[in-house]
């Protein structure tokens, strides 16, 4: 690969590997983490989900997201490494939970200590972000975004929004109890522990 190489450059060399392997894809992918590697003289490892383009998986079960089970994926991929390189880690990802978080941070700085980057090709969101602030160094390009790292409930919200929409709810039925039906659809829609935190804040 060249300086300069754009999304159509890949898929032109992908439609040339195409017709010799069984995975023109991962062929091309791995070639470019070759040269990576050589380039820098360091282990590269690439940590990325395909939420954006499968993301309709998920409603059947799939997941995206980091969890214990990546976990076990990095300590088979890195235990026999080369750990005086040093790492760079390749990371796409929509985050995760925040204990396999913590438990792969502290795998990987056990094993490379703060001899580690973070490159962002394009995304790495809420615990992404925070595996990517845990590294010495993170690289990214113009198109490339980190995200916030507030804790998330389901469906993709922060999970600060229902104690702000509890908290006006209480002070808008306060001032004219009137307003009650109007706020009991808005706040039905989450679980019961939310209103209990936003009331006991």
């Amino acid at each position: 690969m060249t300086q300069g190489f754009g999304w159509d450059d890949v898929l032109r060399q992908v439609q040339q590997v195409g017709a010799t392997v069984q995975s023109p894809f991962d062929q091309v992918r791995r070639q470019a983490l070759r040269e990576l590697a050589e380039l820098t003289g360091r282990n590269v490892v690439v940590y990325y989900s395909g939420w954006l383009e499968k993301g309709q998986l998920a409603r059947h079960g799939a997941q995206f997201h980091l969890n214990f089970g990546d976990v076990q994926g990095f300590m088979t991929t890195l235990h026999k490494l080369d750990r005086t390189k040093g790492l760079d880690l390749l990371l796409h990802t929509p985050g995760g939970e925040v204990g396999a978080l913590e438990a792969t941070v502290n795998y990987l700085r056990g094993l490379f200590g703060t001899n580690i980057r973070a490159i962002v090709p394009q995304i790495a969101m809420s615990a992404g972000t925070m595996m990517a602030l845990a590294c010495s160094e993170i690289i990214m390009g113009r198109q490339s975004s980190l995200g916030p790292v507030d804790p998330q409930m389901p469906h993709g919200f922060s999970a600060f929004a229902p104690v702000a929409q509890f908290q006006q709810a209480a002070a808008d039925i306060k001032k004219d109890p009137a307003l009650a039906p109007v706020w009991a659809p808005l706040l039905a829609k989450y679980p019961r522990g939310c209103s209990l935190i936003a009331f006991r804040r």
